[in-house]
């Protein structure tokens, strides 16, 4: 292995723009110059190359899903203290993290009172399939049905659902939270609908199934919409440990400002 000359490297440099393998481009010298020292032949060497460009392209990937996935904010499993909610079963959660679930279209429930994790959970879940390089939408459903009541009103109702429909995991936060209309929930049921048994979704909600009347008043809509999200599930029940008021009152306590934490 010998070490590049100024003209070599300015040659490999302009091919690698040409090929859009930045990476290669940048740490071609420096794993040359290390190749010779450890003396590894050319297959050794163009593996490592080749690998740091993957990789390269690999964290460029995760961030712009992440980036693009919509989240209020970035949270990880890392930043959540199982401790303090021990009925939480961590190693099943962990293990959803690594995306079987999504592979088969699965749900995933979070079920508890305000200010007990679920949207850090549900985050944390999108934000580990971000990295896998997969396709993630983060949206109240709030947010959702205006979007949905304004595609119709713009006719471009399919479009929305569409776009919905496709990403490979959809984060449904906060059902529950303001009751719907019929046409809100009609709305709403499209897009799970489209979504049945074809893409995953994660889904956090204050209220328990029984009180689901309240969401959708149509009863035959509300056992359809349980239906679809119970079908090929995993339900959590975070509980009513207040995590959210625990850390106010914390730092209330410490003389500290109080920052808003997710549910």
């Amino acid at each position: 292995m010998t070490t590049h000359t100024a003209a070599s490297t300015t040659t490999l440099t302009d091919l690698c723009r040409g090929l859009k393998l930045p990476t290669v481009a940048r740490e071609a010298a420096v794993l040359a110059e290390q190749a010779a020292r450890q003396g590894l032949g050319h297959e050794e060497y163009l593996l490592q190359l080749l690998a740091a460009e993957h990789e390269e392209r690999r964290l460029r990937r995760a961030a712009r899903r992440t980036k693009e996935a919509g989240f209020p904010r970035v949270k990880t499993f890392e930043g959540f203290d199982f401790r303090r909610n021990p009925s939480l079963p961590e190693a099943r959660l962990r293990k959803l993290s690594e995306g079987a679930y999504i592979d088969r279209a699965e749900c995933v429930l979070l079920v508890g009172e305000p200010g007990t994790g679920k949207t850090h959970l549900a985050t944390a879940l999108g934000v580990a399939a971000a990295e896998q390089g997969r396709r993630v939408r983060f949206v109240t459903a709030a947010r959702l049905v205006n979007e949905l009541l304004e595609a119709r009103d713009a006719a471009e109702l399919s479009r929305v659902v569409d776009r919905y429909a496709r990403v490979d995991l959809l984060i449904l936060d906060e059902l529950g939270y303001l009751p719907l209309g019929k046409v809100e929930a009609e709305l709403l049921l499209q897009v799970l609908s489209e979504r049945a048994e074809c893409r995953a979704l994660v889904l956090t909600t204050n209220l328990p199934f029984r009180e689901w009347t309240s969401i959708f008043p149509d009863p035959r809509l509300c056992r359809a919409v349980i239906d679809r999200l119970t079908h090929r599930s995993h339900i959590f029940g975070t509980g009513q440990t207040f995590i959210r008021l625990q850390d106010a009152l914390n730092r209330e306590g410490a003389g500290l400002p109080t920052q808003p934490t997710d549910d």
